[in-house]
């Protein structure tokens, strides 16, 4: 086999792809900006992770010790992403009438319920904002002297003092970032807290003692603080969704230009990260991906549908990360049926080497399921017929994390004819360890989930199913239509000549 291409990834601080070159020989360490814990994510949000799981695992195949850190924010983030509204958490403690401790509680765990239901490795290490209370104010009184300026409703950083603030956004303007709320006292229109004072009279859950009055951190420290800590400036790649690229992201390079004492951005590290990369948006036209339109797009809907949560990770990586998603449930099941034929091949492809070791004399190729595969194994690796497939795949990664066409690699190896099903498996493990499918670990039936609607048993629809068979078998078609209307008021889609073999699902 020919070596791997250089792997290349798009950094958005310059707008170009440049190959990744580690800053610790070795090591791979990375940033991902993590959910603010006051709602259920919706599956726009949960994009973000699939794709900085995609990521990881690209580094960690290619045989980099990877330290992921992804951050859990339970104080600071405002209603709105600049300088106005009600702290999030807050807001919903109120509403909710809880401890705004209970509700970071629970929309943490649902988050990472999401994460394990997408098959999204864990983090080297889940950093909480409120864990690092102490680090943000010996952050914020080192930076203080030479780039902030307190006002009575808190601490505000001055961008005019770093070089070239904005450029990630590339949105600066003689009048400021439109976005960000004018507040009184404020020397340019781009200035943010970086701790907000609680005002007189006022008490909140969530405050602590500082130099410059009791209150909480601005949104945008936390992770700064976070990620120096954890990772130590500069780290590799900090990652994010599109939306962070406008006002968090260019706050927190501010921040760490200041802390570092580092110049301009020509010098990406002086960013606080060689690469910064950030994702699309997933689009859906009836408006719910947002939090406030009621029943939005949560896993768990899509779930309570009777899609299996790997269909929506298979729609992400059908589309290249920084290409904008449209969702459709059309979509979705599409890509569920993509993922059925995977799982159905690989299912043969098991049965056959199972036989193989039952019939034969001698001793058939071994497959052993590895917990992971690196780039070096699968370059060690005599390929043969699979190969060329194998080089596809190598490139796509290597370009960008293309995904796309890593996976219709990965369906041109599963259609190679005579080869031996151990080493075909061995190729869907390499290529698996990637794009996170579960291909060796899922069965056919694993995929057919219930919708909470469903008034029908499993067992039932089989024996219907069975039923159907021998109604056709006597080309009694007036029972077979009787019999499709009565499966299909209790929620059951029959689908007689399925090529996959599905013969019925949950509509």
């Amino acid at each position: 086999m020919t070596d791997a291409p250089q792997l290349k990834l798009f950094n958005s601080l310059n707008r170009q792809l440049e190959p990744f070159v580690p800053v610790h020989e070795g090591e791979a360490r990375v940033y991902t900006c993590g959910p603010t814990v006051y709602n259920y994510p919706h599956i726009g949000n949960m994009r973000a992770y699939v794709f900085a799981d995609v990521l990881g695992r690209t580094l960690s195949w290619r045989g980099y010790k990877l330290t992921h850190i992804i951050n859990i924010t339970d104080v600071g983030h405002l209603t709105d992403d600049a300088d106005a509204g009600e702290d999030k958490l807050e807001k919903t403690a109120a509403t909710q009438k809880q401890s705004i401790w209970d509700i970071a509680e629970h929309y943490t765990k649902a988050f990472k319920d999401d994460i394990s239901a997408l098959n999204i490795r864990q983090p080297a290490q889940w950093s909480v904002a409120t864990d690092y209370i102490a680090e943000m104010i010996d952050f914020a009184k080192q930076i203080e002297p030479k780039h902030c300026y307190q006002l009575e409703s808190g601490l505000y950083f001055d961008v005019s003092t770093v070089e070239d603030y904005g450029r990630l956004a590339r949105a600066v303007t003689e009048e400021g970032e439109g976005r960000i709320d004018t507040v009184e006292g404020k020397r340019n229109a781009a200035d943010f807290a970086i701790w907000r004072t609680t005002p007189a009279g006022e008490t909140r859950q969530m405050e602590w003692d500082s130099p410059w009055g009791r209150g909480a951190p601005g949104w945008h420290l936390e992770c700064s603080v976070m990620g120096g800590k954890l990772l130590g400036f500069p780290f590799d790649i900090h990652t994010g969704g599109i939306d962070h690229r406008e006002i968090h992201h260019p706050n927190e390079i501010a921040q760490n230009q200041a802390y570092c004492g580092c110049g301009g951005l020509d010098d990406a590290a002086h960013s606080g990260a060689k690469i910064w990369m950030h994702n699309n948006f997933l689009v859906e036209r009836s408006g719910k991906m947002s939090k406030s339109s009621g029943e939005f797009l949560r896993l768990q809907l899509l779930i309570g549908k009777g899609y299996h949560p790997l269909a929506y990770r298979m729609m992400c990586l059908q589309a290249h990360y920084r290409s904008e998603l449209e969702f459709s449930w059309e979509g979705l099941g599409a890509a569920l049926t993509r993922l059925k034929r995977m799982v159905m091949a690989v299912e043969q492809l098991k049965n056959r080497h199972a036989e193989l070791v039952s019939a034969s004399s001698e001793q058939p190729e071994p497959f052993v399921q590895e917990a992971g595969w690196t780039l070096k194994q699968v370059q060690g690796d005599d390929w043969g017929k699979i190969a060329p497939a194998i080089e596809k795949f190598q490139a796509a990664l290597a370009d960008d994390l293309n995904t796309s066409i890593a996976l219709t690699a990965l369906e041109e190896a599963l259609t190679i004819k005579k080869v031996d099903p151990a080493q075909k498996l061995r190729a869907v493990a390499a290529m698996d360890a990637v794009l996170g499918l579960g291909l060796l670990d899922l069965a056919r039936t694993d995929l057919r989930i219930r919708p909470k609607d469903a008034v029908i048993t499993d067992d039932h629809i089989t024996s219907a199913i069975a039923f159907r068979k021998e109604l056709r078998a006597q080309q009694n078609y007036a029972a077979l239509d009787r019999q499709r209307d009565e499966l299909t008021a209790k929620g059951v889609e029959v689908m007689d000549g399925d090529p996959l073999g599905w013969e019925w699902k949950l509509a």
